[in-house]
């Protein structure tokens, strides 16, 4: 096997929100064919039990703990630099020294960036001559400029700053890297018009759903009251896109729902809820879990799954395990981009309260049952991992001069369409 570099701004494990998920199953595929030396920051220090479950399948790993004061004031530095504050929060001595050793002593020839940031750590000569590859996942200067526009000065201007100088920042690795990809169509798509003169290198590997573990044929005991009519949104809940969802949904669209529907209750389900969130465990109809050990008992029994989403970027994990659970879901047109399923009844769409609460509650009558069995064989068909990171190998081995957005994803489409 030949040694590969995978850099990620958070520890990949345990695979329990959106971008863990990712990297997770991409570093498990990549395993099988390298031997991996893998640098990661550990923000929970809990995740740090895990160490020894990640260094059995890595030849070497190095997880520094990530400080979220100690960063944020070093992430100042930026301030008087054209810097994105993102760089320098993520910029630690030890972890250069431990690449810049990796690559001295081990003679790696393929890099594989998680994240923007962690590009900062081979954008030196050292690594110019190994091959290297970079997974966005989203375009993160976009999501910086979309929560420009929902903060108030002087934040705002703050993220404003954060969107144009990230932008920069990832127009200058995208023209060094052998090739970017992106989650989805629609977020490779966004990226080259922004950076042109890197569209020749650009493209997308769709995510994947554990078609066995979010399964609806386990029996689930029933977490709710046999009386209520859930809808449930599931997701970390210190996440400031999430906390702006459910307090949209649960003050603006809650009430319209209950008028016609008075035993709807909506549950909020997810680790860490910010403050914002618990004060909504106030509203009539509205529950707050926190942390749960198992999110698919509530998928299971609930009349359906909402992802009310305003600002998103790339394609919502949570909306593909709840397909994938054969539940019904209703969400924005922002949390189902690069989503093609067109099923009945199974994934409605809507962008404002009243419509929102219309579909709600046509989703919480028994007479307008909705097959989502068929959501759920779309899902496994369409969102297989295997399939579907398969393009991985040849991104990393062949000396591709120009990444063809349909040649990287005929593979996943072939096995994800039905004729």
């Amino acid at each position: 096997m030949d040694d590969l570099l995978f850099l990620a701004h958070r520890i990949p494990y345990p695979p329990d929100k959106g971008d863990k998920i990712r990297s997770w199953n991409i570093l498990r595929y990549l395993a099988r064919s390298y031997r991996i030396h893998l640098g990661a920051f550990v923000d929970d220090p809990h995740d740090l039990r895990y160490q020894d479950k990640l260094g059995s399948m890595c030849a070497s790993i190095k997880l520094l703990p990530l400080q979220p004061r100690a960063s944020r004031l070093r992430s100042l530095v930026g301030l008087g630099r054209k810097t994105p504050l993102s760089i320098p929060y993520y910029y630690d001595r030890r972890m250069q020294h431990w690449v810049d050793t990796r690559l001295e002593q081990d003679g790696l020839q393929r890099i594989f960036v998680f994240s923007s940031p962690m590009a900062q750590y081979v954008m030196n000569n050292q690594a110019s001559s190994c091959r290297r590859v970079i997974d966005f996942v989203d375009v993160d200067s976009d999501k910086w400029g979309q929560y420009a526009q929902h903060k108030r000065w002087p934040v705002s201007w703050l993220y404003r700053r954060e969107a144009e100088y990230l932008l920069a920042f990832e127009k200058n690795v995208a023209t060094l890297f052998d090739a970017s990809i992106f989650v989805s169509s629609a977020e490779a798509s966004l990226f080259k018009r922004l950076v042109p003169e890197a569209a020749g290198r650009v493209g997308f590997l769709d995510n994947g759903v554990d078609r066995n573990y979010f399964s609806p044929e386990r029996d689930y005991d029933n977490p709710y009251d046999e009386q209520a009519k859930v809808i449930v949104f599931t997701g970390v809940m210190d996440y400031w896109a999430n906390v702006h969802a459910v307090q949209w949904f649960a003050l603006q669209v809650m009430p319209r729902i209950r008028e016609t529907v008075p035993s709807a209750r909506f549950f909020i389900v997810g680790a860490r809820p910010a403050s914002e969130v618990q004060r909504l465990a106030s509203v009539p109809g509205v529950e707050v879990t926190g942390t749960v050990p198992d999110v698919r008992p509530y998928l299971a029994h609930a009349h359906a799954a909402v992802a009310p989403l305003r600002i998103a970027r790339g394609v919502q994990n949570k909306v593909l395990e709840a397909m994938a659970m054969a539940t019904p879901v209703l969400a924005t047109s922002a949390a189902v981009e690069g989503i093609d399923f067109n099923g009945p009844r199974v994934l409605l769409v809507a962008d404002d309260e009243q419509q929102m609460a219309e579909q709600a509650i046509r989703m919480l009558q028994p007479d307008t049952p909705a097959d989502a069995g068929i959501a759920r064989q779309w899902v496994c068909r369409r969102y297989d991992w295997d399939t579907n990171l398969a393009q991985l190998n040849q991104l990393l081995e062949e000396p591709l001069t120009r990444l063809h957005e349909a040649s990287l994803h005929s593979k996943g489409k072939a096995v994800g369409e039905t004729a």
